[in-house]
């Protein structure tokens, strides 16, 4: 069963700890049959089966599934520490979703999956996670720990931002990047979570990313859109009003009138973040609220790869 058609059976839950349990239950299943089977030596629950080894923790039930032998581990270290950042501004809660929707197809709801996703899986390896939400505010910070109490501290947070969304909030996601790389001490990896719809100059924004870079940090910057209405621009030729969700400001138009030129404009910025991600250095993934999760917890294997 792939990961869409995961997500569809359980969307009925709203335990989002379950949801992401078993959104990363199918991806671990999954890598035995993919060419990311050799990452699944990374999970702090299982390690390779070497001969000579004793045989008392060999995981027999995961043999019948894979016809490989794997021990499990316990009591590891912790070997990495990851500070998830979800940025909680008005835009983030686009598109408003309707009755039959998951929460996952609008920005935050997707973000705040993905985040929880993650964490499980920092769980599953023993590994410390951190969390920081913003908007206008610098709303939430948990330094990077790994505790049981710690995960349901956050959770609970990531169902708050789900429960009560932000309505005519502006972000000032400069000011709140450079306050997060100040808190953040010891060498981590560093997502961030954002629809990058920033006002404000995009250099001083760039530093602000480079400052989270400080103390040999690594920085993955998932930006969060919606494919079909923030990329192509598909809405039908009725007359439509659009309205900003952080200043309220409105607009009318006909958007067959306008996607063209639409389309250029926001496909040439979302080059340009690239090219200076690049430059910068910071691992720059787009991602559409109508995409699965494999790709969030892919790019974070190679990159913890990388970061050693």
């Amino acid at each position: 069963m792939n990961l869409e058609s995961q997500l569809e059976k359980i969307s009925q839950f709203k335990n989002l700890e379950l949801l992401a349990n078993q959104i990363v239950e199918g991806f671990i299943s999954g890598m035995h049959k993919s060419p990311f089977h050799g990452f699944s030596a990374e999970f702090a629950e299982h390690k390779i089966y070497n001969q000579g080894e004793s045989t008392k923790h060999i995981d027999w039930k995961l043999f019948a599934k894979t016809d490989r032998l794997y021990t499990k581990k316990f009591e590891e270290e912790t070997n990495l520490r990851c500070h998830l950042i979800i940025d909680n501004s008005s835009s983030m809660h686009y598109p408003k979703l309707k009755n039959n929707q998951n929460f996952s197809e609008s920005k935050i709801g997707f973000s705040v999956l993905a985040a929880a996703v993650l964490m499980n899986l920092l769980k599953k390896q023993r590994d410390a996670v951190g969390v920081s939400i913003y908007s206008d505010t610098y709303e939430y910070y948990a330094s990077e720990k790994g505790s049981e109490r710690h995960h349901r501290m956050i959770l609970n947070q990531f169902e708050n931002l789900l429960n009560f969304p932000k309505e005519s909030k502006k972000t000032d996601t400069i000011t709140f990047l450079h306050q997060i790389a100040e808190k953040v001490h010891r060498r981590s990896m560093i997502i961030l979570f954002t629809d990058m719809l920033i006002e404000g100059d995009n250099e001083k924004l760039f530093n602000a990313l480079q400052h989270l870079k400080h103390n040999k940090h690594k920085v993955v910057l998932f930006h969060i859109f919606d494919q079909k209405t923030e990329l192509n621009f598909n809405f039908d030729n009725t007359p439509r009003k659009f309205i900003d969700m952080e200043t309220g400001e409105e607009v009318n138009l006909f958007a067959e009138n306008m996607r063209e030129s639409y389309e250029k404009v926001v496909n040439t910025y979302f080059e340009n973040i690239a090219n200076t991600c690049a430059s910068y250095k910071i691992k720059y993934v787009p991602v559409s609220v109508d995409e699965n999760f494999e790709k969030i917890l892919t790019t974070y294997l190679v990159e913890k790869q990388k970061f050693g």
